[in-house]
């Protein structure tokens, strides 16, 4: 099955909770990021035009809202 792969092109001075927080709106995704990217894994402050894979993330349901909230 092939599925079309989001990828971000960073900036100079991007880190992983700053791609993260652009990506997907929370800094909370970096984990995530940098286990797709495992050879970027050492970086911390990327230079630019540098591509990164960016993965699904499920979406995560709050239980304390009701279902026709969530």
């Amino acid at each position: 099955m092939n599925r079309e792969v989001d990828i971000y092109k960073t900036i100079q001075g991007d880190m992983w909770d700053s791609i993260s927080h652009k990506v997907y709106g929370e800094d909370k995704y970096s984990k995530e990021l940098i286990k797709a990217n495992p050879k970027y894994m050492n970086i911390a402050i990327f230079s630019s035009d540098m591509e990164l894979i960016c993965p699904d993330i499920p979406k995560e349901k709050n239980s304390t809202l009701p279902p026709w909230r969530q």
